[in-house]
This record gives structure tokens, sequence and C-alpha cells, in this order.
């Protein structure tokens, strides 16, 4: 079983831009470290799950002035990238980086396509130079480079973790039960509390970005704020969580250079699950170490989604599985006991569990700002004991049960959701003949 530190450290970390080209730049990144002659790159060839595709075809590449898609994040990670950053892999992206490659894709040295088989996080990155032949695999999670070869020959490959031989989802460390999960939170420290807080910061600098950068023609987060100056939408807390998470989603979205903190392997889960708790503890005077553990709460009720839903899937994790864990993060918040806590969660999901993903694009700002806005009224409506008296629809008779009946709705329901999706996607992209 998992420590509140190991948790944090494996599912609470710094990702900049969107994870799945970030995957691809990371897989190309390793693979070229294999390469002596790194300079010579000659093709790139990135096969990778339907997940990875979707969520790559149209968001904004770090760094990139809004240019787009997983075979610019390729080129990028061969030009620029360094495994060592882990999902900030492209921190060191120019303006010139971008120009070159754009040309390779152009050039169509870079190709990326989806192998409809492959399900969750699969990237498989093959780097080609005149003499050699690099690969990286990376599956499970977005980080979680599994081998390395160089012409053939494996110079990495990770062990398998006991029990888990997939190692496809980390969050299996957590316990079953919601309950026993947060009470992980009886382990945090001082250096739990800082690294929570630090997350805070670096949330709200993306937000900062949404509200005052070009994000592009989209901004709907500046366009809420103008709404609520003027007067034509409530100033409440609602309205300015809901702000505050759409601007960040959409200078995130945009390509901004700046990292979020991540939730269980996704930026936007980490905006979602963040910032609506951390401005509701400041709106209600809250300490430091209360919001901090209410952080804790809702990064640990993400995650407890998250396991049954799966890394990647057909539903919109963002307001999902991280508007449950905020909505969670609220409630603890606010003192309320386990029940109400569970109770919130599953508000929240009786509300938006058929939420699709349809990719990583700027409209993913509109499904954040309303998981955190929804978040915090299903807490509210909670804690006024307004709880569904009975199993409905998905809701089932405890917390845990209606977790596993909305994935078994994306599991088996909506297997072919991401197959449809693509297709359309596909014919949008398809060059003209």
């Amino acid at each position: 079983m998992t420590t509140l530190k190991a948790f944090l450290r494996r599912e609470v970390r710094p990702a900049l831009g969107c994870t799945e080209p970030g995957a691809v730049a990371l897989a190309v990144a390793r693979a070229c470290e294999e390469l002596t002659d790194r300079e010579s790159v000659a093709a790139i060839r990135v096969t990778v799950s339907g997940s990875i595709y979707k969520n790559g075809m149209a968001v904004g590449i770090p760094g990139a002035k809004g240019a787009r898609g997983n075979a610019l994040a390729a080129g990028l990670g061969a030009l620029v990238g360094r495994s060592a950053y882990g999902l900030e892999v492209l921190r060191d992206t120019t303006d010139e980086d971008v120009r070159k490659a754009q040309c390779w894709v152009e050039d169509e040295r870079v190709s990326v396509v989806c192998d409809p088989e492959r399900t969750g996080v699969y990237v498989l990155a093959a780097v080609f130079t005149p003499t050699h032949k690099a690969v990286c695999l990376i599956s499970g999670s977005h980080d979680r480079i599994v081998q390395v070869t160089l012409d053939g020959q494996r110079t990495f490959e990770l062990p398998e973790t006991p029990g888990s031989p997939s190692g496809a989802a980390s969050e299996e460390d957590l316990p079953e039960t919601l309950e026993e999960t947060l009470k992980l939170l009886d382990q945090m420290d001082q250096e739990d509390e800082d690294f929570l807080m630090e997350g805070v910061v670096m949330n709200r600098t993306m937000t900062e970005a949404g509200l005052e950068g070009d994000v592009g023609a989209a901004g709907f987060g500046r366009a809420l704020q103008d709404l609520l100056s003027s007067g034509d939408v409530c100033d409440d807390l609602p309205t300015r969580i809901r702000v505050a998470c759409t601007a960040a989603a959409d200078a995130r979205m945009a390509g901004a250079l700046l990292p979020v903190m991540s939730s269980a392997g996704s930026g936007n889960h980490g905006i979602t699950a963040i910032l609506p708790v951390a401005l509701t503890g400041e709106h209600l005077g809250k300490s430091r170490r209360d919001i901090a553990r209410a952080l804790g709460a809702s990064h640990l009720a993400t995650s407890f989604v998250k396991r049954r839903l799966g890394r990647l899937s057909p539903v919109c994790g963002c307001a999902v599985a991280a508007g449950a864990g905020a909505a969670a993060g609220i409630t603890a918040l606010l003192d309320g006991g386990p029940e109400v806590v569970s109770a919130s969660m599953e508000l929240l999901l009786a509300n938006l569990a058929g939420m699709l993903c349809d990719g990583a694009k700027e409209s993913c700002a509109l499904k954040v700002g309303v998981g955190a806005c929804e978040a915090f009224l299903s807490a509210r409506f909670a804690l006024e004991g307004r709880a569904l008296s009975l199993p409905q629809g998905v809701v089932g008779a405890s917390l845990e049960q209606t977790v596993e009946n909305v994935a078994r709705v994306n599991r088996e329901g909506m297997k072919t959701v991401d197959r449809v999706i693509i297709d359309i996607l596909d014919q949008r992209h398809a060059p003209a003949r």
C-alpha cells in the first residue's frame, strides 16, 4: 500500500503543456539520447493509442506560439527534448526549434499514426539516422518509460512492479475505499504541505497567463471575467472559481510555456483539482494547513476515481474525475465527514458522468470551468444535507459502487466512442487531394 509521500511524488507533478503530446515528445527525446548522431535525424515514426492520438491532434505545444499537434511535439522532442525534464521535456524550446520542427513535419520526416487496438497511454517512438535506429516505449502513464533499444539491442527496461505486471495504473496502490484512502492525509508533514501549496502558486500563474496573455481567439476565461466585471454575471465565489480554472486551461491549451501542477497524469486535472479548493479556502479564511490538507484530499479523490476510469478514457476526466476530487476537497475543507465527502462526489458524478472527451483543444477550457464550478456546488449541496437519498441512474448504494458504475459505462457503453471521434478528426485533418 502506498504512503502519502509516494502518492504525491507519483501522481502530483509539474507538467509543461498537454501531457499527451508531452508523452510523445518525451518518448522521442529519450530515443534520441541513445544516438551518437542525433543531429542527423532522418525520420521519426511514432505509433500511439487512440487516446494519445485524439488528445494530441489539435492542442497547442508549449512555446510554439499556437502551433499544434503530436507530430510537432515529436519533432521538438528530437530537436530540443531532454528526458531528464520528465513532462517538462520541451522546457528549452526556442522559436528556431519550432520553425525547424514545422519544416520536418511539412517534409513528412515526422509521422504519428494511431493503433486503434491500443488503449490508455501508449507511445512507441522510433528515430532513424543514416546509421542507427533508436526506439522508446512509454506505457501505462505519461512519463513511464518501459523500454529503450538501439539497433535492436535493449539498453533499458523498466522492472515489473510486483502484483502489477502491466504497471498500467499506479492508482491501484490506493486502498479500496475512499474513507481509507483519505486516511493517508494523517501522514502529511511540512514538506507535503509546502509541496501541495506550490501547486496553487503554479496553477494560479497559469490563470494569470490566461487572463492577461495571448491565448488565441477563444479566451473563454477572459470573456467570463469581462462578463463578471460588467455585472452581466453574478460576482460570487462559484463564478470566480470558474473564471480562474477556465483561464488557466485557456492558456495551457494554447501552449503557454509555463508548467502547471498536474493530478493523476493530467495538467487540466490539476487545474480542476487544485484551484477550486484553494480559492474556497482563501475566501473563507482557512489556514494554510487546512487548505493543504483539503488539496491532498482532492488529489487522492481524483486518483480514486481515475483508478476505475483509466488513465485516458472516452469521458472527460477533467470534469468527471478531477471535478469529483475537487468536490471532495472543498467538502473536507468545510469540515464535512467521510459520508458527506462521498455524497458530494456522487452528486458531481451524477451530474457530469457522461461528458465526452473529444480531444485536447481550446474547448477543454469550457469543460474544466464547468467541472470546477459544479464541484463547488456539489460540495455545498452535500454539506446542506442534499444528498441523493437512494440509488438512481449511475449512482449506486455507495460511492465505490457509483464509481464502478461510471467506469462500466465508460468501459462497456462507450468503447466505440474514441474510434468515432478519431474518424471525425481524421476526416477534418486529412490533406486535400
